[in-house]
């Protein structure tokens, strides 16, 4: 099955959550797993329990009509802290919610340099049930992290969270 063009990347390096996991388990010293989604996603929502958390794009409080939801722009600082966390030629699983947004942040890091980063196509809460008459219509529950029976946690270790200075109260 070939991917939606939204979950495709440049260095077309692609893994689902289950298998992210078993490759990061096989070398857990070698294999980052990152997760692009908001700081409250990752909170609230729940993460893979290794995934260090910097979110390549902050939520805002415009509504886009057409898409029906609110835009998202550009985490300011994730350049920058990507470039402090990882070298180029690191292994990188990257996800977000559905595979969408981690590929935008792959390819970004591509442009910055990095070989060896893969989109986690299915993300952490997967893909939508389409079908109509499924009792799970219109839910995330067709695969992802949280769905394929690989471990995760609500549990933060704030040794793995970057929050962007425009997140931080102080800042303000």
């Amino acid at each position: 099955m070939e991917l939606p063009k939204e979950k495709q990347t440049t260095l077309g390096l692609y893994v689902t959550s289950k298998e992210a996991y078993n490759l990061w388990k096989s070398a857990p010293e070698k294999v980052k797993v990152l997760d692009v989604r908001t700081f409250d996603e990752y909170i609230y929502v729940g993460h893979a329990p290794m995934a260090l958390n910097i979110p390549g794009f902050l939520q805002t409080t415009v509504w886009d009509e057409e898409k029906k939801y609110f835009t998202y722009k550009m985490n300011p600082d994730f350049v920058n802290q990507i470039k402090e966390v990882f070298q180029p030629d690191d292994t990188i699983l990257v996800t977000c919610r559905s595979g969408g947004r981690s590929a935008l942040a792959a390819n970004l890091m591509a442009k910055l340099g990095f070989t060896n980063v893969y989109n986690i196509t299915d993300g952490f809460e997967g893909d939508v049930e389409t079908n109509p008459e499924s009792k799970d219509f219109g839910k995330r529950v067709l695969n992802g992290w949280k769905n394929v029976d690989v471990p995760w946690t609500y549990d933060i270790d704030l040794e793995l969270v970057k929050i962007p200075a425009e997140e931080l109260p102080w800042s303000k």
